[in-house]
């Protein structure tokens, strides 16, 4: 199972976690993991490379687990163009998700929410 952990604060995603196999096939024709690596890799693409906001990312292949956190402090048009690249992903990935349920769990952290 894949685990898609989304981090908000303040009412701005910050950043999210991907952790784990989602054990739909093997490895090489796990449609599923290609399908969230492909959208994840494309999101840190685009807020890192396109962008250059210098997303900190952290990968462990070892562990199946790859982060992306976004700098605390972005000008208006970075931080609303990185929002809503981050809500597709989400949007994306819990669409994803109830289509392969046994493979895909996709939460928000909420930190505003006690």
């Amino acid at each position: 199972m894949t685990t898609v952990t989304f981090h908000s604060a303040n009412s701005r995603l910050d950043g999210f976690v991907v952790e784990g196999h989602s054990g739909y096939a093997e490895a090489g024709a796990d449609i599923v993991c290609a399908a969230i690596s492909a959208a994840v890799g494309l999101t840190e693409c685009t807020i890192n490379e396109v962008m250059g906001l210098g997303a900190a990312v952290k990968a462990k292949e070892k562990s199946a687990r790859i982060s992306l956190k976004l700098p605390p402090a972005l000008n208006e048009d970075s931080e609303n163009l990185c929002q809503t690249v981050l809500t597709g992903l989400l949007v994306y990935l819990q669409a994803m998700g109830e289509e392969y349920p046994d493979n895909l769990t996709v939460l928000l952290d909420d930190d505003d929410e006690d």
